[in-house]
């Protein structure tokens, strides 16, 4: 990848975070345990994936291994005040993706190594769905970015029919007839807009 590129894959990861976190932000106290479309997660469920994701980014873009890092990050994540948490996992993330290099260096992720920069446009597309899950838990503003949606989309078409086969997203959504992009994108992942 060029600098260019990397610029950009930065802006695009530090503005999905600030998506993601405008929301997190905005969850009322009474809101933790309601539903999201991820099924079986609450708000505080989806909340911790994507904190557990975030802390995970230091470790990885420095070199380690999933084995090196072991059940650091499994379960409960957000202690008593999951708003901090968040914050500070986001700031961490953010901060190991700009350091000088890290978007050179090869991840060891569940699957194998990958190159990082690849990694980083992961994590932006999770992010990006998510904080359109999150909004549908919490009641709020749904439109997501539209640099963020285009992003997401051409990340994610290219290996969209093997993530249904993962399991880990539900099957593909006819989408509506003169859908726009981000509903595309939402029923590609399995989402009901």
């Amino acid at each position: 990848m060029t600098a260019m590129t990397h610029s950009t894959l930065l802006a695009r990861h530090a503005e999905a975070l600030d998506a993601f976190g405008d929301r997190v932000h905005r969850i009322a106290a009474d809101q933790w345990d309601a539903d999201t479309p991820c099924t079986d997660w609450s708000v505080r469920d989806l909340v911790n994936h994507l904190t557990a994701e975030q802390l995970w980014v230091p470790h990885l873009v420095r070199g380690a291994t999933i084995a090196s890092v072991g059940t650091a990050y499994d379960g409960d994540v957000l202690g008593s005040d999951p708003v901090a948490t968040w914050d500070k996992a986001a700031d961490a993330a953010r901060a190991a993706f700009a350091e000088p290099g890290a978007l050179d260096g090869t991840v060891h992720l569940s699957y194998g190594p990958s190159p990082a920069a690849h990694y980083c446009g992961q994590m932006v597309t999770d992010l990006v769905v998510h904080a359109w899950d999150l909004a549908r838990g919490i009641g709020a503003d749904e439109q997501l970015p539209r640099t963020l949606v285009d992003f997401a989309v051409r990340e994610v078409s290219p290996y969209a029919a093997e993530l249904a086969k993962s399991g880990l997203f539900a099957p593909p959504v006819e989408p509506p007839p003169g859908a726009d992009v981000q509903t595309k994108l939402l029923c590609l992942l399995g989402r009901r807009p």
